[in-house]
């Protein structure tokens, strides 16, 4: 079956800016750590500049971001896939969260860590290299964003 013809920078922009504005964003978040790497399902909030994650503080994924101050985040498929490259810019326990924050989470993600606050925190990561591709003929010109500027 052959591939779909590449798409532009200027579309896989735009079609990674629609990915990461849909309801209900999930991703998989990887850190790593002294007891090495970590990889876990987590639901996601876009800022419009930002990505956010609520964690309990004690879990391995925000300690190893706390340590490390970097996660790598995947959205999508292995045929259209999202990679972001993050560093930690602020930690906020969900209890302080401004609401224009824990509001735009709840909405995003379907879920309202304010309900269980206990423990919680909303981790902002700013993306400082995004990746998009969907088939070999894509890995070319995959880099959208470096060094927390999009290229495009």
């Amino acid at each position: 079956m052959p591939h779909p013809e590449p798409r532009t920078a200027q579309q896989r922009k735009a079609d990674t800016l629609a990915r990461l504005t849909t309801p209900v964003l999930d991703g998989w978040v990887a850190t790593a750590g002294p007891a090495g790497a970590h990889l876990v399902p987590l639901s996601l909030y876009w800022t419009g500049a930002r990505l956010a994650i609520a964690v309990d503080l004690a879990s391995v994924t925000a300690r190893n971001i706390a340590a490390s101050g970097r996660a790598r985040i995947g959205l999508g498929t292995t045929r259209d896939v999202v990679m972001i490259d993050a560093t930690l810019d602020t930690a906020v326990p969900v209890a302080d969260a401004p609401a224009d924050l824990a509001d735009g989470y709840a909405t995003q993600s379907d879920w309202d860590p304010r309900q269980s606050p206990d423990g919680y925190a909303y981790l902002v990561l700013a993306p400082q290299r995004i990746l998009a591709w969907r088939e070999v003929n894509e890995i070319a010109g995959r880099t959208l964003m470096r060094g927390g500027i999009w290229v495009i």
